[in-house]
């Protein structure tokens, strides 16, 4: 059987998690509110939408109205200020390419907004590869609600026994979790092994190029079509 290989992106193919929350720690310092970076760092995953409160209330901050729209315009300054020291982590681009030579359907399942992830896409420059696209924009609740796990399916044309989740956050193994689809979690973005194995993923790997070494032998095996022989 083939089917879907759904890719987050930041913290899993590209290098952007602690970028992520220093853009996050100065937007949250631009409207006066003091949070600790370790608090940004175990909410990254989740949309601006999500993270900003509930980082906030972690923090013990009560958000003023029109606080959260500050700090999300603010972080989109911030995250654009950064963006030339993103860097695509090594294999990640033969690995969507080797998913989609090998007959499965890649797919970016990202809760990243359009312009970061119009950014994303072209760090990436694997558009033609890719088999269908899906982001924040595309939902009301993103990871680790279920919701952009079930669109990206949907884009993928298959079933959730027919799909594989790749991510580096808790939110994300928690959103494929509730959408009935295994996931594959990478240490890339920071969070530890046994914390991805409690929130439910199949099976951890230290990133995509360890993953690419090993691809018959991992979790994302049974929605890709055997490797022929060489020669």
């Amino acid at each position: 059987m083939t089917g879907a290989v759904l890719l987050d992106v930041d913290g899993t193919l590209v290098d952007s998690n602690y970028l992520q929350v220093d853009a996050w720690l100065r937007s949250f310092r631009d409207v006066g509110i003091d949070v600790d970076a370790w608090r940004i760092h175990r909410a990254l995953g989740m949309a601006g939408s999500q993270l900003i409160p509930r980082v906030a209330t972690l923090s013990g901050v009560e958000l003023r109205p029109g606080a959260a729209d500050e700090v999300d315009e603010a972080h989109s300054r911030h995250e654009a200020e950064s963006a030339h020291r993103m860097r695509v982590f090594d294999g990640a681009r033969e690995l969507v390419h080797e998913i989609s030579a090998r007959g499965a359907r890649p797919v970016l399942a990202t809760s990243a907004s359009p312009d970061q992830l119009e950014r994303l896409r072209d760090l990436l420059d694997v558009e033609d590869a890719l088999y269908a696209v899906t982001s924040s924009q595309d939902v009301e609740a993103s990871k680790p609600e279920p919701e952009l796990v079930q669109v990206a399916l949907r884009a993928a044309g298959v079933a959730p026994t027919e799909a594989v989740f790749l991510g580096d956050s808790v939110w994300d193994v928690m959103a494929a979790q509730r959408a009935g689809v295994p996931c594959l979690g990478v240490l890339s973005g920071g969070v530890s092994a046994q914390e991805l194995t409690d929130a439910g993923a199949v099976e951890v790997r230290t990133d995509v190029a360890e993953l690419l070494a090993d691809l018959d032998a991992s979790a994302l095996a049974p929605v890709l079509e055997p490797r022929g022989p060489r020669g």
